[in-house]
């Protein structure tokens, strides 16, 4: 009996222990569980174009010293080559701006300033684009890739190592260049089908014998028109080349994987491609009047400027890079969410496929 009386009291605290063990043990999964929650939904949900760049800055902030290596070595060098058009040959440009004004003389359009400077430029553009594709398909490939490498690391927790990036670009860029060489194709065949159809309207509209004005109104709404459709093409490209480096799919797959991702989101896809494109345009501007026109004349005391715009077009293009890699997590959670799928992280979709395999 007294065995028994004191073995009891033993026995009851050690029963009291280990339940309180395993109740403590079940509050702190469920704590845990709830904070993976809580980061998950913070990290991976479909986000407005203000909150995609909120979160590039956050990212831009984590990893400072890898973005701001991969914006010195890799976009400002063709940042410096674009903005001062070194690669580019103006007698060619004169050239193609001549024959391009014949066309729009000869389809019926009247040759006012909007027509000569649109047709300089859009000279200027496509023989600087010519010029300047091997550093496209280099070092302005490498830093989207190095861009989109530093934020999966950045949203996977782990450090990002130049060693472990080249064995990545290596395995996949293949890939990443045929997505890039399809995507140009179809932003080149998106601006020759525009052009095509543009003068076959207005050489169609001055047979029948409209006003020349009335070809130009129509001309210029025919262009915003396009414009529209065009930057659509455009996300739909910088997109592909996001997929082609996380998904297994590259060329005319990635573009119709990116162009069925961003469905739904559409609208914040132009917003941050209109961003991008006025704050570019803004310091293009800048560059042309500033450096070109004032520092070769009397203002060399400016020149100081030149490098300083280069470095402001360097960080757009960079801040333009991070958004577009943000969009596309942005785009992954939407399409989960639409479809009604699991919530899990998107990062171990991407590297545990096997885990996303098993997954029903």
């Amino acid at each position: 009996m007294e065995v028994s009386s004191t073995a009891s009291p033993r026995m009851s605290l050690d029963q009291l222990q280990k339940e309180g063990s395993e109740e403590t043990h079940l509050q702190n999964s469920e704590l845990e569980s709830s904070d993976f929650s809580d980061r998950h939904n913070h990290q991976f949900h479909s986000m407005s174009a203000l909150e995609i760049l909120r979160e590039t800055v956050r990212i831009l902030r984590c990893n400072s010293w890898s973005f701001m290596a991969i914006a010195a070595l890799l976009i400002c060098p063709v940042s410096a080559i674009l903005l001062s058009n070194v690669l580019v040959d103006q007698s060619i440009v004169k050239k193609l701006s001549i024959r391009l004004l014949l066309v729009a003389k000869s389809s019926g359009l009247p040759l006012g300033p909007f027509i000569k400077q649109s047709c300089h430029r859009f000279s200027e553009m496509a023989v600087s684009s010519a010029m300047c594709f091997p550093l496209f398909i280099t070092l302005s490939l490498l830093s989207r890739a190095a861009v989109v490498y530093s934020v999966d690391c950045t949203y996977s927790k782990k450090n990002v190592d130049g060693s472990k990036f080249l064995v990545v670009v290596s395995k996949n860029w293949r890939r990443v260049v045929s997505t890039y060489l399809w995507s140009s194709l179809v932003i080149v065949g998106c601006l020759t089908l525009f052009c095509v159809l543009l003068l076959a309207a207005c050489s169609t509209f001055s047979a029948i014998g409209f006003w020349q004005e009335l070809n130009l109104y129509a001309a210029i709404i025919a262009g915003l028109a396009f414009s529209v459709v065009f930057a659509n093409a455009i996300i739909i490209c910088n997109t592909a080349v996001v997929v082609c480096m996380l998904e297994d799919v590259s060329g005319p797959q990635a573009l119709l994987r990116s162009s069925v991702l961003i469905r739904g989101q559409t609208q914040v896809g132009l917003l941050i491609f209109l961003g991008s494109t006025i704050g570019m345009a803004m310091i293009e501007g800048l560059f042309e009047h500033r450096v070109k026109t004032l520092s070769y004349g009397d203002g060399s005391s400016r020149i100081w400027e030149g490098p300083l715009l280069v470095v402001m077009h360097s960080f757009v293009v960079l801040i333009d890079l991070m958004m577009s890699a943000v969009f596309y997590y942005s785009c992954r959670s939407y399409s989960m969410e639409t479809s009604d799928g699991e919530c899990q992280s998107i990062l171990e979709t991407v590297t545990v496929p096997s885990e996303s395999a098993v997954t029903p």
